[in-house]
Formats: structure tokens, sequence, C-alpha cells
């Protein structure tokens, strides 16, 4: 299995870093902007016809909780059941820049930005 290692590259378009997921790091997977299987992800799809890295690029909607695309049932499931929090990804990517976000996260063997309880 390959060690999470800091790579832009390897950031989804919805905020998830694959660097630090297993399918990836055992080679099950290619990453995001690579898997072509993917084409059931919305998402990944619209990033691609608008030609952006993420929803983070997207200058459609200021905060990504409004875009219906990103903020969906199956994304709202996937948030509960993972304690997952994609917007956070999002917002952080904008704040510190990509380099930054793989960084932090491949550090912290994260896949996704954990919500915190309030």
């Amino acid at each position: 299995m390959k060690e999470a290692t800091s790579n832009s590259e390897l950031v989804s378009y919805c905020g998830l870093y694959c660097g630090s997921c297993g399918k990836y790091q055992k080679g099950k997977c290619p990453g995001c902007a690579e898997n072509e299987k993917a084409s059931w992800c919305k998402i990944r799809k619209c990033c691609i016809e608008k030609g952006i890295s993420s929803c983070a690029n997207c200058n459609e909607f200021t905060d990504v909780k409004d875009c219906k695309m990103f903020d969906n049932f199956v994304a709202k499931m996937f948030e509960f059941v993972f304690k997952s929090d994609r917007k956070a990804g999002i917002n952080r990517i904008k704040e510190q820049g990509y380099d930054e976000f793989a960084k932090f996260m491949a550090e912290n063997k994260l896949v996704s930005m954990k919500k915190i309880k309030n």
C-alpha cells in the first residue's frame, strides 16, 4: 500500500482527497480526475464541462451549499454516514489553495474533512 502523500492533483472535484484513500493507495482506483468509470458522478461531470479543478473554482455560486448538484440527497446521506464535511473541504481549498489542502489532508491521513459537532 502506498503512503499518503501531498499531491494537489489528487484533490477530487467535490473536496475529498484521493491521496489518503485506501482504494487509491492500493492501486484499485486511479483517483477522481482519472476515474473514467465515475461517469455517474454529476459533480465530476459538471467540473469537467466547466473546465475547473473543483467546486472551489466555480463562480456560479458564492457558497457551494447553494448548488443543488453538490448538496443533494445522496451527498447529505454520505455526509451523515461518514461524518464527512465536503463543504469544509471546498472552503479550505478556497482559503488556502490546493497545495495546502493536499498537504493538510495527507499529513492527517484524511479523505474528507470531518463534520464538527455543534
